[in-house]
């Protein structure tokens, strides 16, 4: 039986590549921060582990959590947006810097080294949900300044991971889920988070169609870091 790893599972996204993972006979370990996410990630069938990305005692407890077990794909997905109104001309106080980027990729950097090894046995891949708007090429309006720059950051994070574990059998994706109908992407949002989640899911599912050390959105179309 195959077995993910969702890091970020509580809600949106995250929660969602749970419920389809479990739809198709999957085991699925699911991180949680509060008490009623433990709840309903368990009551979905998920294996639940605590994970505060800004703790680093959670983030080195992942590790002795699973127990060495082999897996088969892990998210890295648990993130921020930020200020809505950075921008270059009204950046970030200190406050909002360090929480959107300790969350989005002081985590990511440290939960590398912790996973990337579970996958390798198994050839395994390790995806970050990234951002489009993380994008250096495609820049064309500094609006969410903090929030694109905290994912240009984690697209690099992914071309780090790529190049030291990919020798190793680790396949390493960047991904874009669309703008997406979520607590983060709001009403208005042009894409379902089912549509999103299965689009993903084909794109890390396909390893012959999308090699690792790439940026793909979830329709499967590469993007331009």
């Amino acid at each position: 039986m195959p077995s993910a790893l969702i890091l970020g599972a509580s809600r949106g996204i995250g929660l969602e590549f749970v419920r389809q993972y479990l739809g198709e006979g999957w085991t699925v370990h699911a991180t949680y921060r509060s008490e009623a996410d433990r709840v309903r990630l368990r009551d979905l069938g998920a294996h639940t582990l605590k994970l505060d990305v800004q703790d680093i005692n959670d983030l080195a407890g992942i590790a002795w959590q699973l127990d060495g077990e082999p897996l088969d794909v892990a998210l890295v997905n648990a993130g921020v947006y930020g200020p809505r109104a950075s921008t270059v001309r009204q950046p970030p106080s200190d406050a909002e810097f360090d929480l959107v980027f300790r969350t989005n990729v002081l985590s990511a950097m440290r939960l590398v080294p912790v996973i990337a090894p579970l996958l390798a046995p198994s050839r395994g891949t390790l995806a970050f949900l990234s951002s489009r708007m993380g994008s250096i090429a495609e820049a064309g309006a500094s609006y969410g300044m903090l929030y694109r720059v905290s994912k240009a950051a984690v697209n690099m994070v992914a071309k780090l991971a790529h190049a030291d574990f990919a020798p190793l059998g680790v396949r390493v994706l960047s991904l874009h889920p669309g703008w997406v109908r979520t607590d983060m992407g709001g009403p208005n949002a042009d894409v379902d988070v089912t549509d999103s989640v299965t689009g993903l899911r084909h794109v890390i599912g396909s390893p012959g169609a999308f090699p690792g050390g790439c940026f793909y959105d979830y329709r499967g179309q590469s993007l331009a870091w």
